[in-house]
């Protein structure tokens, strides 16, 4: 079936405004992205900050096309009240891209990077990390959190991206950037986005050691 995708902004800009692509029948958004890196391979890595539409309302990545939808690939919006890169993603995180969430009228902005080590806690050498999520209810609580976050902080504007599937050591698991006017705010917010994350989203951590691997224990 063919299907016409358009682009806007910084995906515009490495890619195309309008392209017409071939799927195969019952295709999805996903696959029609995918078929859009494999002629733009710069668009591969903002997968995790863009937002999908079809025919002109937003959809999930799984959502079925028929022929003669047009899809278009939205990334985060200038100043929308929208939180800007949020979910999970199975690709290396662009800490870069996400700390673009800050507004010229932010004075401080606050990065949380958690990396995979080589150590375990137990002193074992770690090879590799495994990440394995509840995807639909991982993304509604981080939603959840950042509307909490701007509850409790109003001028406070958050990104957060969890990783899964394999994460080779020294990559980003899990990134939280958080911005404000205000230091002590961005701190806080910070703060309060890990340890929600620590206590409630539905992810598991496996680390793989030399001899065999193993989930991460409870009260680890």
């Amino acid at each position: 079936m063919r299907i016409r995708v358009r682009c806007f902004a910084t995906l515009r800009e490495l890619s195309a405004a309008s392209v017409e692509l071939s799927l195969a029948d019952a295709g999805t958004v996903a696959d029609a992205w995918d078929a859009l890196v494999a002629q733009f391979p710069a668009l591969d890595p903002h997968r995790p900050f863009t937002q999908p539409a079809r025919n002109g309302a937003s959809v999930a990545w799984d959502t079925r096309l028929a022929a003669g939808d047009e899809v278009a690939f939205l990334p985060p919006v200038s100043g929308g009240a929208d939180h800007p890169p949020l979910g999970l993603t199975d690709q290396a995180i662009d800490v870069a891209a996400m700390e673009r969430v800050a507004r010229d009228t932010d004075g401080a902005v606050v990065t949380f990077v958690g990396r995979a080590r080589t150590r375990a806690d137990d002193g074992r050498q770690v090879l590799e990390l495994e990440y394995e999520a509840y995807p639909e209810m991982a993304e509604a609580m981080l939603a959840a959190v950042a509307d909490e976050v701007t509850t409790h902080w109003p001028e406070c504007t958050v990104s957060i991206v969890h990783r899964t599937g394999l994460v080779p050591i020294g990559e980003a698991a899990v990134v939280i950037v958080t911005a404000s006017p205000h230091r002590t705010d961005a701190y806080a917010a910070n703060r309060y986005v890990i340890e929600a994350i620590k206590d409630r989203l539905p992810i598991w951590k496996r680390e793989r050691f030399a001899d065999g691997s193993e989930w991460k224990r409870p009260g680890a």
